[in-house]
């Protein structure tokens, strides 16, 4: 060996063949390199102390290599999960993708498996952090994440908004290689997005009704970016987790949300007694303008049926003017005689008919008749003169 002479062995500098070191007697000593072959040799000997009598030449070597060989082949077996992937790398570039269950790789350093879960829905949360962020429990309080919360509305307001970033693995050769970091990459789009959604959108629209469409929105958008990078990744949903003005101007804020409130319900009550009112004045106005059609009608029919019947009573009066002028005088004496009262008198009952009112007694039971009261009429004295007796005599 090179650092052994043959005057005795040890180091050039060390005593042996020369006392002491080139510097002087008692200089360092300096250990000694190790023999290769003595320690091949040491090994040898202890792996034969195991084996049997007989085993440890070149056939026993050349078993125990197979053996070994078999066992690093063996270590390719590889389980996949139901909610994994297995991606196969071959020297570090992929090389082919296999399904849940049991499959087989070459041992490395040929071929390494990744097996990313394609089925796990993560979350990202941007403006705040809670306790469990992309899948993993963290120990904490709500914290607000400020710089990334506030955006700018459309009208020029301020607004505190977190939301939530729900994402799993479309394609999991794409998630793996094709971006250096997908979830911050994913988390960057989506803040984008969202603040180009808000800066389109008024302040008051972002409180109240426009919060589903700013999902919508959201999600269209970074699913958009997230495809353009080949990302490999599907945005399943944006959760909005609070929609507030900023803090130092939330109570004056909300003041302004009630007054818009009431405002809104005042023009709504307005709103449903004119609806009530406007039908109802119409429909009374349809009423009264049919009525008057319909009198109109009427009164037309009876019109020409008035003239219709003149003229048909002309005609028969020119073709038989006696009958008809007969027939004239008995419906209009039939007519007279339906209204007039009839007290029919013997002529031969003398000194009755003068003390008797018929005529206040007719009239008195007419009134009787038609409900105008239900006292009698009063009995006045009888006639005394001969012509105020006979006028009591009616037909």
């Amino acid at each position: 060996m090179p650092w052994t002479n043959n005057s005795g062995g040890g180091s050039p500098w060390g005593g042996g063949g020369r006392q002491g070191g080139p510097w002087g007697g008692g200089g360092p000593q300096l250990p000694q390199a190790p023999n290769l072959d003595e320690l091949l040799r040491k090994g040898q000997d202890f792996v034969r102390r195991f084996l049997p009598h007989g085993f440890g030449g070149g056939k026993g070597l050349a078993i125990i290599g197979l053996v070994l060989v078999g066992i690093w082949l063996l270590s390719g077996f590889y389980r996949v999960q139901p909610d994994e992937q297995g991606i196969v790398l071959r020297f570090g570039a992929f090389n082919r993708v296999t399904a849940p269950g049991l499959n087989y790789a070459l041992p490395a350093p040929i071929e390494t498996v990744l097996t990313p879960r394609v089925t796990r829905v993560n979350r990202i949360e941007v403006g705040f952090r809670s306790g469990v962020d992309g899948g993993v429990a963290r120990v904490g309080p709500l914290r607000d994440v400020i710089e990334e919360s506030l955006m700018l509305t459309g009208d020029e307001n301020i607004i505190d908004i977190d939301f939530s970033v729900l994402w799993r693995i479309s394609n999991a050769p794409d998630f793996l290689f094709n971006i250096r970091n997908p979830e911050q990459t994913l988390k960057s789009a989506a803040e984008s997005v969202m603040r180009e959604v808000i800066g389109r959108t008024p302040i008051q629209r972002a409180l109240t009704e426009a919060r589903a469409q700013i999902e919508q929105a959201v999600r269209t958008g970074t699913q958009a970016i997230m495809d353009q990078y080949g990302a490999g990744i599907e945005v399943t949903q944006i959760q909005l987790q609070k929609v507030d003005p900023p803090a130092a101007v939330i109570d004056a804020f909300r003041d302004v949300q009630r007054a818009n409130a009431d405002r809104e319900r005042l023009r709504n009550e307005a709103e449903a007694f004119r609806n009530d009112i406007i039908p109802r004045a119409r429909g009374e106005a349809e009423r009264l303008v049919q009525e008057a059609q319909g009198e109109r009608e009427a009164r037309i029919a009876r019109a020409n049926g008035e003239a219709q019947r003149f003229i048909a009573v002309l005609s028969a009066y020119s073709e038989a003017r006696d009958v008809t002028r007969l027939r004239l005088y008995l419906e209009t004496m039939e007519e007279v005689l339906r209204r007039s009262p009839t007290i029919v008198v013997d002529d031969k009952v003398q000194n009755v008919v003068p003390f008797l009112p018929l005529n206040d007694l007719n009239r008195g039971a007419a009134r009787q008749a038609a409900g105008l009261g239900d006292k009698p009429m009063p009995i006045p004295a009888a006639p005394a003169t001969p012509a105020a007796r006979a006028s009591g005599v009616t037909r």
